[in-house]
């Protein structure tokens, strides 16, 4: 697996992952109270939490995107 995932790209996908996974466990906004919406915020949350540790989307590797900047050797 090639890291395609960048420093900026990879913190803004922690917080927001945070935010997704927390948010219905708060409740806050009451929007999160519906199993379906809760539950499905929870999934993609983990899933930014996750690509943001391993650096690798497959979405950008499907899409030909990388938000790493080139290494010189």
């Amino acid at each position: 697996m090639t890291q395609n995932v960048g420093k900026l790209d990879s913190l803004i996908r922690f917080l927001l992952g945070l935010a997704l996974v927390m948010a219905p466990l708060a409740n806050i906004p009451p929007i999160w109270s519906g199993a379906v919406v809760s539950f499905g915020s929870m999934i993609v949350g983990v899933v930014l939490l996750v690509t943001s540790f391993i650096k690798f989307c497959p979405l950008y590797r499907v899409l030909g995107l990388s938000t790493c900047k080139l290494q010189s050797k």
